[in-house]
């Protein structure tokens, strides 16, 4: 099979993605519109029949005074990753964005490695020998994985390391923790959540506690929590016009495909969290809370409401995103690991991020600037 790529548009991107139950929310046309930094292009893989059968958002970001571009396609592209033959999938989409002036080409393909259940995650915090959970032997392997792999490494494409100690790649996380939804109801959902989180939800409900869902107006009282968060968990806050930008552009598109969320008690917000939708995927994006009253339990009614909404909304997984692959105990993301343990489901690995150096010199020039960063 021989397959012709060329730019698409947003409508026929949109159509593609909304006849598939899973797609990233990296990979529909308005995330395109949350990145103004970066150019951004729909394209779409044609068979020899003429259907479209194929779907990718890349997003361009130029070198400073050069002409030249890094090409990202996070959590990209839409294809058939089983493809005995990947290169008939790749290549043109490496020709068409040298053409179009990309040095480099990265992506992050949605194939899953590895699972690891609850249980297994807790066993291995609780185990002193274990470092990392990449180095405790999962609960459920996917052999086609190391397959799809084997045929990148051949075809020249060089995977991205997890990076840093905290387990965090410098691009989209490659582990991440999800919840199955398919086939069960709330009910049996909670049943899997261990004692502290059924407590933490009966607690916020005798406290009163009460969950409503926000607009774009409410958007400030989550950024005034979120950059509280930010202070104390030691990481760097987006703007909120970044967060304005990102419900304009995901709500346009779709009604539900971004949500917020705010937990209030005796007047106050204790907590905000955003949740993104694309098909039967629900994603916890963004989280914010204050340190008082957190005797009341706020994080964990906004995450339940959150769960029974998008179990409401058809989802077959609740994503929690990006997870710490540290065991450290003295790691100060292992309290969020375990938080999220608690939900009873699944610790993910993913294929991680793949670069393509179509410049070999700039590509590495690109290494050095962001490693020193």
């Amino acid at each position: 099979m021989t397959y012709r790529l060329r730019p698409i548009s947003r409508a026929e991107h949109l159509a593609f993605v909304a006849a598939r139950p899973s797609v990233s929310h990296m990979q529909v046309p308005s995330w395109a519109d949350v990145k103004p930094d970066w150019r951004a292009e729909s394209l779409g893989w044609f068979d020899e029949g003429g259907q479209l059968v194929g779907a990718g958002l890349v997003l361009l970001r130029p070198l400073p005074k050069l002409r030249r571009y890094l090409a990202y396609l996070p959590e990209g592209p839409v294809i058939d990753w089983d493809s005995a033959d990947l290169a008939q999938w790749l290549r043109p989409m490496l020709a068409y964005l040298k053409g179009r002036g990309a040095f480099s080409v990265k992506m992050g393909p949605p194939v899953v490695v590895r699972r690891w259940s609850a249980e297994a995650v807790k066993d291995a915090i609780a185990d002193p020998a274990a470092r990392r959970l990449r180095d405790v032997t999962a609960t459920e392997q996917e052999a086609r994985a190391f397959g799809i792999a084997d045929r990148l490494r051949h075809m020249g494409w060089q995977q991205t390391e997890p990076g840093g100690e905290d387990g965090f790649a410098a691009g989209q996380p490659r582990y991440v923790f999800q919840l199955p939804f398919a086939g069960r109801t709330m009910e049996e959902v909670q049943r899997d959540f261990n004692q502290q989180w059924r407590r933490n939800i009966k607690k916020a409900e005798k406290a009163g506690v009460k969950v409503v869902q926000g607009g774009y107006e409410d958007l400030r009282d989550f950024h005034r929590l979120y950059v509280e968060t930010a202070e104390r968990d030691r990481f760097i806050p987006r703007p909120l016009a970044y967060f304005e930008r990102m419900w304009t552009a995901l709500t346009s598109e779709h009604p539900d495909r971004m949500r917020l969320y705010l937990a209030h008690h005796e007047g106050e917000v204790l907590a905000a969290a955003t949740m993104l939708t694309v098909g039967e995927h629900v994603w916890y994006s963004y989280g914010a809370s204050t340190s008082r009253r957190r005797e009341v339990q706020p994080n964990n009614a906004i995450q339940w409401r959150m769960m029974c909404d998008a179990h409401e909304l058809g989802a077959g997984v609740y994503d929690f995103r990006g997870i710490t692959d540290t065991l450290d105990e003295g790691n100060h993301l292992l309290g969020l690991l375990r938080f999220k343990a608690g939900t009873g489901g699944q610790a993910v690995e993913y294929l991680g991020e793949w670069d393509f150096p179509l410049n070999r010199l700039l590509h590495k020039a690109l290494g050095l600037y962001m490693s020193r960063r």
